[in-house]
């Protein structure tokens, strides 16, 4: 759902109505520049030990690898809204959410070693990150984050909370069961409940147009009697503004909506994805939009910033990207007598 780039007066009007301030645009922009920085230096160290014979058991982190660059603007849009309370339910690709949502990157980082020092002392790897303290979690079953976040939205409301629960997903988990059912009771009981369709068009690496009859996954909200916006999700300003509108919308009690935010992300599936299923003319394309690249031109339009206040931005994040995986890197790994520790089974 590419936009063309507003005139400036226009893009004047659009930040009034947002309410976006030069402040909170500067913020985004530092946000998005950590998580990039984050992913990158995460990748890396995942490639570590894994060449020439792909081996996801090998190197300093083990296992499957997902990542979100490219989509940062979707994450920082919807959850620079939100609360510590507020919860939010991620995916497979969760990292950027959990930044976005304001957790602490060093322990971030040492979850995704397998390091004690990580959220949930290492035991939940990248794709089943906890954080009771800023009501995040995630899941590596696709789909499985609509009826976990309505949940949370059943109990603010049945307690009273003035709180809103947040689903990521991606377009492929659309087309789940659990979408349908979920829509159905939120729509029902009027749930503070927002789903964030992050479609960047493929579903691993089948691409949507053979996935999916309709154009769009938000068109099915209407058969729900919920409201739903299709945004670009390139761009974190027509993000945060439809976001506005939904949380707003939520704790307010009149009930869910669903964002459908089209977006890309410049790697694989997974690191080891071999790609053939796009072409690199397609990632080359999709670059020529890329969300930080674009914010940073428009606040040098607008006059809220200049090279050097964006080139100091980019450092600070850099630096506190590689202090994190620094912190990860030294932290220790678990012991032994820690594996039948937190088992309730």
């Amino acid at each position: 759902m590419w936009k063309p780039e507003p005139a400036l007066p226009d893009l004047h009007f659009l930040l009034d109505r947002a309410g976006l301030t030069r402040e909170a645009l500067l913020a985004q922009y530092r946000q998005m520049c950590l998580i990039r920085d984050f992913e990158e230096l995460i990748a890396e160290r995942y490639a570590i030990g894994k060449t020439p014979n792909f081996n996801m058991a090998a190197g300093p982190i083990r296992g499957e690898m997902h990542l979100a660059v490219g989509q940062e603007a979707v994450a920082v849009g919807v959850c620079s809204l939100l609360t510590d309370a507020d919860a939010v339910v991620s995916t497979h690709r969760p990292h950027h959410h959990a930044l976005a949502k304001g957790i602490d990157p060093g322990r971030l980082a040492a979850e995704i070693f397998g390091k004690n020092t990580g959220l949930c002392r290492g035991k939940g790897g990248h794709m089943h990150l906890f954080d009771a303290e800023k009501n995040f979690s995630c899941s590596g079953i696709v789909g499985a984050s609509y009826p976990q976040a309505a949940g949370a939205a059943f109990s603010f409301r049945a307690q009273g909370q003035p709180n809103v629960a947040v689903a990521f997903s991606g377009e492929g988990a659309a087309n789940h069961g659990t979408f349908s059912e979920t829509l159905t009771a939120a729509a029902l009981w009027q749930l503070p409940l927002v789903i964030v369709i992050e479609d960047n068009l493929y579903a691993d690496s089948t691409p949507k147009w053979a996935a999916l009859a309709s154009t769009h996954q938000s068109h099915r909200a209407q058969a729900y009697n919920v409201p739903a916006y299709l945004v670009d999700g390139m761009d974190v300003i027509d993000v945060y503004a439809a976001a506005k509108r939904a949380i707003e919308r939520a704790r307010a009690g009149h009930g869910p909506t669903v964002i459908e935010a089209v977006c890309y992300r410049y790697r694989g599936h997974f690191e080891g994805d071999g790609e053939d299923y796009r072409t690199r003319e397609e990632v080359e394309l999709w670059r020529t939009l890329d969300p930080i690249e674009r914010l940073g031109k428009r606040l040098i339009r607008l006059g809220w910033a200049d090279d050097a206040t964006l080139a100091e931005l980019r450092e600070e994040a850099a630096r506190d990207a590689a202090q994190a995986i620094a912190f990860a890197e030294e932290s220790p790994l678990p012991e032994q007598r820690e594996a039948l520790m937190g088992v309730f089974a």
